[in-house]
């Protein structure tokens, strides 16, 4: 099973190039982004030794089709998938935000919560609550996005005081959250989950406000069964869920949460493979269609020879 974890392509017209952790954006003059989705895989901020195969097609495939299917309450930025692995877009300002959005108390915000904290990001959590319970309504819980390192959080007041975004593209930020968020729990719920929480990053284009990067994909959100999770909140068991989380889980179980002085554990051939069955398996629960492997020629010269013939029609 091939991975793809590097890429160096030149594409014509191509100013410039960003690695990011998962993602590499190949800028196409000043209007265009050619984002290509690898097989690498992160977790606590930290990029694992061995790819995933299939992963980058699994979010690419993801993220356009939510794209799609939300764009009636926001404009976004892409325009087209020349390659199973690719979105070319709109280029857009991003802002140094990212807006998290939570429906339940889980992951990160429990392990805070378990520890005595009572307020994120200058939201005021209830007492009494217990993991995996519901909040009365979806909180925002926004971070600074960090060069390296963590994103920090950050709340609402000190974003808009200190001028990292201005008070009304804040607030079309915040709208836009919301509204995104009540489509992807709805189409959760047509498929038997729960959309628990997720991010959003935005742009600016034009002096107008536009939904950019991933959206809705295992890597950016969190899914329970909805089947159980009653049952399972009552009881004090965990809930089987869809999201990258099993992968944090297996670090954590393996003593790393990047940390000083610990060590990543070794990922296994046999591993990477567990997890990529695991994001097929969330691939066709989230979208409800059959996952198609793109397999046969080599990747990269695939996605170059897909992302130039795609350019050279425009």
């Amino acid at each position: 099973m091939k991975a793809l974890t590097q890429t160096d392509f030149h594409f014509p017209g191509q100013a410039s190039v960003y690695h990011g952790k998962v993602r590499d954006v190949y800028n196409i003059g000043d209007d265009l982004i050619v984002m290509v989705a690898t097989d690498r895989i992160s977790a606590f901020d930290v990029v694992l030794p061995k790819g995933i195969p299939f992963k980058g097609q699994v979010l690419n495939q993801i993220a356009s089709k939510f794209l799609d299917d939300t764009s009636d309450i926001c404009p976004n930025w892409k325009l087209a998938c020349p390659d199973p692995m690719v979105t070319v877009g709109l280029k857009c300002e991003g802002f140094r935000v990212e807006m998290i959005i939570r429906s339940i108390l889980t992951g990160s915000a429990w392990r805070a919560y378990k520890e005595g904290c009572r307020e994120l990001c200058g939201v005021r959590l209830p007492e009494g609550m217990k993991e995996n319970e519901r909040f009365p309504e979806p909180i925002i819980t926004p971070t600074t996005k960090a060069d390296e390192g963590h994103d920090l959080n950050i709340s609402k007041e000190e974003i808009i005081a200190q001028g990292i975004v201005s008070a009304e593209h804040y607030e079309t930020m915040e709208r836009y959250t919301r509204a995104l968020f009540a489509r992807g729990q709805e189409i959760a719920a047509r498929r038997g989950l729960i959309l628990v929480d997720t991010k959003y990053e935005f742009g600016l284009r034009d002096g107008k406000v536009y939904l950019i990067d991933e959206i809705h994909t295992p890597d950016s959100s969190r899914y329970f069964y909805a089947d159980g999770y009653e049952e399972n909140l009552k009881a004090g068991k965990p809930q089987r869920q869809l999201s990258k989380e099993f992968v944090r889980q297996w670090l954590i179980n393996h003593g790393f949460m990047n940390e000083p002085g610990q060590v990543l554990p070794e990922i296994t051939d046999s591993y990477a493979e567990s997890v990529s069955e695991r994001y097929i398996e969330l691939y066709e629960h989230i979208t409800g269609e059959t996952f198609v492997k793109a397999e046969g020629e080599d990747l990269s010269s695939r996605i170059e020879k897909n992302v130039k013939a795609y350019l050279a029609s425009r």
